[in-house]
């Protein structure tokens, strides 16, 4: 016994080596059981933002704080998982969670490299992490992260797991996993990627901020073409493919401070966040409900190219207002310096933030913000053209330094252009059941979120005149009826000391004309007498029908010209009226909203003209008015819009005192549309703006694409409606030139009849007043 005192010395010692696996063991004994269950991956439900979405499913807004969009694994394309394989784990497949090659690789590579520079961190391992664990760096974390990921792949397949990790990853912009970065970067579908796209996502998981293309494109670069060397020298790709990948060139649809989408609606989107905030308040942000809108995207994108271009015309017109600031270039022209320079300057979309670097009698050398340096010679120069002399102000003159707005006009070369300081609103609807298909309520939603279509009470002008003349119609008056289109002067104090005396747009009087003139004509003088005929009570009264607030069209004569207050929302609604026969709909925009799950929540339910909507003015009343503002459109003020060929369209113009507003209400049988430009602190627009040279291009570049390829429509003239041959007098002659439409209760009488006083028309009973 004595001779193996040694025995037990030496087992301890031969132990010794064992001992931190054992007490490892006893670790993993002791802690997994304590480890969180799997609940949270096997039935994964993320933070899902609000999606708002147009009528075909195109994505138009998204808001919460994680974008995400979830993506089966077996729908990301193959070179995508290789990309993230290459860049993260590519033993991936071959490992049970710890990859301790991969260690050991890593190990020697940051010894050789003397310091960190290579990661050990398994595909398995960042799951785990990211679900479960914080990010301190403690043996512990390391400890529980390599526990939990032997746990992770004992329940769940490969797949399953690169899944998770497709799905739930930072890549920056606020956006999680690789479907939604992959929209925000580049506004595609995984799908869409090319091969150098995909090995940019790839590369965001290990630095979201320092590898993102946005903010830091040159690292980012570094980083991809790392990837797609990796992917060569693991057989994912050929030569050929590589050279191509590294050739192409880094452009991300990203912009600061702004999220893209294939159309811009941000005016939409934001009210449909609005509205379920209301109904959900913050937890509409998570829950990953869906809002599928009644938004054309055909329509919005025609709408918002419209607009803006209707609105740089408008501002093109009044001349440059001079550069935005200065810069000073003379100590030190960087390229540093004039991205800082430029990096607060707010973007315009497609009017670039530029300083300019040179000038010569060639033309000039811009730095955009972009990082791209522009030239603008000859008719880019055009518009700034008298900016560019000696004799200004130092301020009003373009120079060395100057911040000025660049432009890529439709013929690919450069212009000098600035942004617009009026604004605008474009609405268009059905009119059947009030479905609104576009919707832009401003210049730019990122410089100014005030909804104009919804929030600006502004005056109608002459646009609100065809509402007179509807309720004109119902007090007797023919489109056929004699109005004088005379000087009037009108005691508005009923004391002598207050008078007014309204004039014609044009300041031309122009005496007796059938009502149809006046409206085609747009004669303040006619409408101001069929209102003082019809009665002002009744007429704030009855244009109440087409949705119009009371208190906000006051009962005064200025009411004829479209003194009160609407938004281009409402007078939108009260031509539907018009457009569809006679019928009140209501717009809106939200078709149905759904859940996370995809289940209907809501749905909308809207009335239809001619089935449960409610008749607000006789059929008869609609297609008189829409016959006149088709005159309007073929020889009136809007005569403009016959530049697009067509025989169906009906409108009206509309013009406030001093052009402050600048209006168009028209529409088709199946398509109403009303746009409006004005300054949000009201100013005049200039002495020559109308609504016809101003707002109508605006409707007309719209409707031009949207009508293209539709048949004309014939509208029907509906049962007791007659027509009668007249004379210039407004009465039936069978010798008379023209053709008119009347109640069949109240024919035009014939040349030489005698007329009963009582059997008169409201427009002849008085004659002082015409």
């Amino acid at each position: 016994m004595t001779s193996r005192w040694w025995f037990y010395p030496a087992l301890v010692v031969l132990a010794l080596p064992l001992l931190p696996i054992l007490l490892l063991v006893f670790a993993a004994i002791i802690t997994y059981p304590t480890l969180p269950t799997l609940e949270t991956l096997t039935d994964y439900r993320p933070k899902m933002p609000l999606r708002v979405f147009s009528a075909e499913g195109t994505l138009i807004g998204e808001f919460g704080e994680e974008r995400r969009e979830l993506v089966r694994i077996e729908d990301v394309p193959e070179l995508m998982k290789k990309a993230i394989l290459a860049a993260e784990d590519d033993r991936f497949y071959e490992h049970g969670g710890v990859d301790y090659i991969g260690v050991l690789r890593a190990a020697y590579s940051n010894f050789s490299s003397g310091g960190v520079k290579q990661g050990a961190s398994t595909i398995t391992m960042q799951v785990a992490r990211n679900f479960f664990l914080s990010k301190e760096k403690t043996l512990t974390r390391k400890f529980n992260e390599m526990l939990l990921s032997f746990k992770i792949e004992h329940n769940l397949s490969k797949d399953e797991i690169l899944q998770l990790y497709v799905n739930h990853i930072y890549l920056g912009q606020r956006s999680y996993g690789f479907a939604s970065a992959a929209q925000i970067y580049y506004a595609k579908t995984l799908n869409q990627l090319t091969l150098s796209e995909m090995a940019m996502l790839a590369g965001l998981p290990k630095a979201p901020a320092a590898f993102n293309p946005v903010v830091n494109p040159e690292r980012a670069k570094v980083r991809q073409m790392y990837i797609l060397r990796r992917m060569h020298d693991l057989r994912y790709i050929t030569q050929e493919e590589l050279d191509l990948a590294l050739n192409e060139p880094l452009e991300t649809k990203q912009v600061a401070h702004r999220q893209t989408f294939a159309v811009n609606a941000s005016f939409v989107a934001e009210m449909a966040r609005q509205e379920m905030y209301d109904r959900f308040q913050e937890e509409a942000y998570t829950q990953g409900y869906s809002v599928h809108t009644t938004i054309r995207a055909q329509d919005q994108a025609a709408a918002y190219a419209s607009l803006r271009k209707g609105v740089l015309e408008y501002d093109q017109r009044h001349g440059y207002r001079g550069p935005e600031g200065y810069v000073d270039l003379k100590k030190n022209n960087t390229d540093e310096l004039l991205e800082e320079a430029l990096e607060d300057v707010p973007d315009g979309e497609d009017l670039i933030p530029a300083v300019v670097q040179s000038i010569n009698p060639k033309g000039i050398s811009a730095y955009c913000k972009n990082g791209q340096v522009v030239e603008i010679r000859g008719e880019g120069l055009r518009f700034a053209q008298q900016t560019l002399g000696e004799k200004l102000a130092l301020n009003r003159r373009i120079r060395v330094g100057s911040l000025i707005r660049v432009y890529k006009n439709a013929q690919d070369f450069w212009e000098i252009s600035q942004v617009p300081q009026a604004e605008a609103a474009f609405v268009s609807a059905n009119p059947r059941d009030g479905a609104i298909f576009a919707l832009v309520g401003g210049f730019d939603f990122y410089r100014n979120q005030f909804n104009h279509v919804t929030q600006a009470w502004r005056q109608p002008g002459s646009s609100f005149k065809p509402f007179i003349y509807s309720a004109a119609l119902e007090k007797g008056f023919t489109p056929a009826s004699v109005i004088n289109d005379a000087p009037l002067v009108i005691d508005l104090a009923q004391t002598g000391e207050e008078l007014w005396q309204p004039k014609n747009f044009d300041g031309e009087f122009s005496g007796p004309m059938r009502m149809r003139q006046g409206l085609t004509r747009s004669k303040n003088l006619v409408s101001i007498r069929i209102l003082q005929a019809i009665g002002l009570d009744y007429a704030q009264d009855y244009v109440t029908k087409f949705g119009f607030e009371k208190q906000k069209i006051g009962a005064y004569l200025t009411m004829a010209l479209g003194a009160g207050s609407v938004t281009p929302m409402q007078l939108m609604s009260g031509y539907s009226v018009f457009a569809n026969g006679g019928y009140r709909v209501t717009p809106y925009f939200i078709q149905r909203i759904e859940d996370g799950q995809g289940n209907i929540i809501a749905q909308a339910a809207p009335v239809i003209a001619g089935e449960n909507a409610e008749q607000v003015i006789d059929v008869r009343n609609a297609f008189t008015m829409v016959n006149m503002m088709q005159d309007v459109v073929k020889h009136g003020t809007a005569m403009r819009a016959m530049e697009l060929g067509r025989q169906d369209l009906a409108g009206k113009t509309g013009t406030t005192s001093d052009s402050m507003d600048a209006w168009f209400a028209g529409f088709h049988p199946t398509l109403v549309a009303v746009t409006w430009l004005g300054y949000d602190n009201p100013q005049s627009l200039g002495e020559k703006e109308t609504g016809g040279g101003a707002a109508l291009p605006i409707w007309m570049g719209y409707m031009g694409q949207i009508l293209k390829g539709v048949p004309e429509v014939t509208y029907t003239m509906p049962e007791h409606v007659i027509t009668a041959r007249i004379n210039d007098n407004g009465l039936r002659d069978p010798n008379g030139n023209r053709i008119e439409y009347f109640y069949e209760e109240n024919p035009p009488p014939e040349q030489g009849d005698v007329v009963p006083e009582e059997n008169k028309p409201a427009d002849t009973v008085n004659d002082q007043l015409f």
